[in-house]
């Protein structure tokens, strides 16, 4: 049976985070879960402690000291999940913007060919909800930049919410990973894309957090938009 591990970033969680751990953890497959926590000063670390003694040797926990970037702690908890021979690693958000059930079906494209499984929003069957009209309009346009600036058939390329084979993270060079946000987004599908990896899109319902505080801010807006060129012109 395959190995797979959702990673999860989080900072100040405490109001998704004992909610998205049973969510993760009770669905009919055997999933493992990785929280990354940045030192988040709400106790998110503390309560995924006290969890794992419910979700013996299926919930596991690495605390960073600081808030060091969410694609440090993917790139931390990619490393940490190849050391110990995981077949499938996934990324996910704690807010529940991503809904846990449709790990099965990022899984289930990867286990019928994709290398690389998106949930994405602007694929036929794709939906966004509770974003204001000019936050879609700003994350749809974004994905079509990036699309015609790398040239690669991606409609969904700030996607976060993903299934990866083993292979392709072992053959992605991680340390050479250079931005942090959206742009790590863009750059994790870019460079599996560019190395020939297969890359299918899952339409997925996005539904904006309803609890705890969003991460975005227009600094890493800007980082998308010029780490783009810099990956079209450097790659």
């Amino acid at each position: 049976m395959p190995k797979c591990l959702v990673i999860i970033p989080t900072y100040n969680e405490i109001e998704n985070i004992e909610k998205m751990i049973g969510a993760v953890l009770s669905l009919p497959a055997d999933l493992h879960l990785l929280i990354v926590d940045d030192g988040s000063p709400d106790g998110t670390a503390l309560a995924v402690k006290q969890l794992q003694t419910t979700h013996k040797g299926r919930l596991h926990l690495l605390e960073r000291s600081g808030k060091l970037g969410l694609g440090t702690a993917y790139i931390t908890g990619f490393k940490w999940a190849l050391a110990k021979d995981y077949d499938y690693l996934f990324e996910m958000d704690c807010d529940f913007s991503h809904k846990p059930e449709d790990l099965l079906r990022l899984l289930a494209a990867c286990e019928k060919g994709a290398d690389l499984a998106i949930g994405s929003r602007y694929c036929k069957g794709g939906k966004v909800h509770n974003w204001p009209f000019g936050r879609i309009l700003m994350s749809y346009f974004a994905s079509v930049y990036a699309r015609m600036i790398l040239w690669f058939p991606v409609k969904d390329t700030t996607a976060g919410f993903k299934c990866y084979k083993r292979k392709v993270l072992e053959t992605i060079p991680l340390d050479k990973i250079r931005f942090m946000g959206y742009a790590f987004q863009i750059e994790m599908k870019y460079r599996a894309y560019k190395l020939g990896f297969t890359l299918v899109e899952v339409p997925i319902e996005f539904t904006d957090r309803v609890q705890g505080v969003s991460k975005m801010s227009t600094k890493i807006f800007k980082e998308a938009f010029l780490g783009v060129l810099q990956m079209r012109f450097t790659s």
